[in-house]
């Protein structure tokens, strides 16, 4: 019991550390840009390995590739999150890769789903700026978002969302707001489709609002292995013309703690 108790607070300590010591855009709830309440199971692990991509028209393509975020289960109703990246951009024919922004976050639900109230959680964040700003690979600056999200299912059927507010510092930037809902459908066992429309402010102060729309979903190869995927685009930033998520996704149980408890 006193080994247990030693290894979560190492790994709290370790997780603040990484906080602390690390003052581009990533999909918050794979595959969408939507995020849920669920934390991962306790004492369970969610990892994802994949790639994301954005087609701006005159300009090119920039995304992630590859991308790996890991997602613990470390308390009860809690998740500790972090996304590590390597990023490309191309911008008037000159194309660059490199190592791009961290992401770091812990989600908290604190209320549970019932018959007649959704699940709630809240999931602040970090984007820790080690890309080369200067090739497009990373914001330049620490970035912070402050989201709050529910969901509610019934049946084969799941809807989540909710908003978030990032505080976006350095010149020319600014502040701004994502919001944005999802719903979905389980087909058997295997295969979860669904799809989802968002809104957010400008970033920056030439920058426009967009919204737009993500449609994909998930395979369900097992327990462990999963597929997940979406395709979307801008619906008011026209030059903002195709946006793509795809990941292989595993998930298991810490059984060394587990056995430990």
């Amino acid at each position: 019991m006193k080994k247990t108790l030693f290894v979560k607070i190492w790994m709290g300590f370790t997780f603040i550390f990484l906080l602390a010591v690390n003052p581009v855009h990533l999909w918050a709830g794979p595959p969408f840009e939507t995020d849920d309440p669920e934390p991962t199971d306790y004492l369970h692990w969610e990892i994802y390995l994949g790639a994301t991509a954005q087609q701006v028209l005159g300009q090119g393509w920039s995304g992630t590739a590859p991308f790996l975020s890991i997602n613990y289960g470390g308390f009860p109703d809690t998740q500790l999150s972090l996304t590590t990246q390597a990023a490309f951009s191309s911008s008037d024919g000159v194309n660059y890769y490199g190592y791009g922004d961290i992401l770091a976050g812990v989600k908290y639900r604190f209320i549970h789903e019932s018959d007649e109230i959704p699940q709630v959680a809240i999931f602040p964040q970090i984007n820790i700026p080690t890309g080369d700003v200067f090739k497009g690979l990373g914001a330049g600056v620490a970035q912070y978002l402050l989201p709050l999200w529910m969901q509610k299912s019934w049946g084969p059927w799941t809807t989540f969302g909710g908003a978030g507010y990032w505080i976006n510092p350095g010149t020319g930037n600014r502040n701004w707001l994502f919001a944005g809902w999802e719903l979905q459908r389980d087909f058997g066992k295997n295969l979860t489709l669904g799809g989802e429309f968002f809104y957010h402010d400008a970033s920056t102060t030439m920058g426009n609002n967009g919204a737009g729309f993500n449609v994909g979903g998930m395979v369900h190869l097992d327990e462990v292995n999963h597929f997940v995927f979406s395709l979307g685009r801008d619906l008011i930033q026209s030059t903002y013309i195709f946006t793509g998520f795809i990941a292989y996704e595993w998930t298991f149980p810490n059984e060394a703690e587990e056995k430990a408890q």
